[in-house]
């Protein structure tokens, strides 16, 4: 019988950036979840997750995010039975988040994000995490199709905000010592890709899709 698994995308993101995983079509097959407009400015992450998991169409499945979709699939698990928890460049408590942006949810300064750059993917990653995420991003443009103001807004307040104090037993981390987003040195207990970027579920799919294959 194959195991399913069920994919979630980072912040913006599309599917399109699980198009280098691979994994033996025998035994798994695959799903890839889109991400969903927020009911209101002030839905709770709980409750968008309690919608997401509504396109579960299997039980016990695999759950796999990157970036905020592996904020989003930790909550999924609190709402579902599954097989496995993995998350890929992404965080496990609040902890793990850097100063940076631990400064940033303290002030709030996402919220005084000028229009202008809420329009735009690219300018409002640049106004949070600056140039170098930028140009990292700007070469990843086709990856980025969800542009919503509100959801992006949405997103950007939640995990900042993310409450959870302990990690998930028995969650697998995979994390890029070159993460710019995530830094590593923040990051523990995860299984460290060499030269991975916050981007290396598009740079290193034949590497994750090792790894992963071997775990699962």
């Amino acid at each position: 019988m194959k195991k399913h698994i069920y994919f979630l995308p980072g912040t913006s993101a599309n599917s399109k950036i699980f198009d280098r995983i691979n994994f033996p079509g025998d035994q798994f097959e695959l799903h890839f979840l889109e991400w969903l407009l927020p009911s209101s400015k002030n839905e709770s992450i709980q409750s968008y997750s309690k919608r997401l998991c509504k396109n579960i169409k299997h039980k016990n499945p695999i759950l796999i995010g990157v970036s905020f979709g592996g904020v989003i699939v930790q909550e999924m698990s609190k709402i579902i039975s599954y097989d496995k928890l993995i998350i890929i460049s992404s965080i496990k408590n609040k902890y793990e988040l850097p100063k940076k942006l631990n400064f940033i949810k303290k002030a709030k300064l996402y919220l005084l994000a000028p229009v202008h750059f809420i329009d735009s993917v690219e300018k409002f990653i640049s106004f949070l995490f600056g140039k170098k995420a930028q140009n990292r991003i700007d070469a990843y443009k086709m990856y980025l199709s969800q542009r919503n103001p509100k959801y992006l807004k949405w997103a950007i307040k939640e995990v900042l905000c993310w409450n959870q104090e302990n990690s998930i037993p028995g969650i697998i981390h995979l994390h890029g010592d070159k993460d710019i987003i995530f830094p590593i040195e923040q990051i523990n207990d995860c299984i460290t890709i060499k030269d991975g970027s916050h981007v290396m579920i598009i740079t290193k799919g034949k590497k994750i899709s090792a790894i992963l294959t071997e775990l699962l």
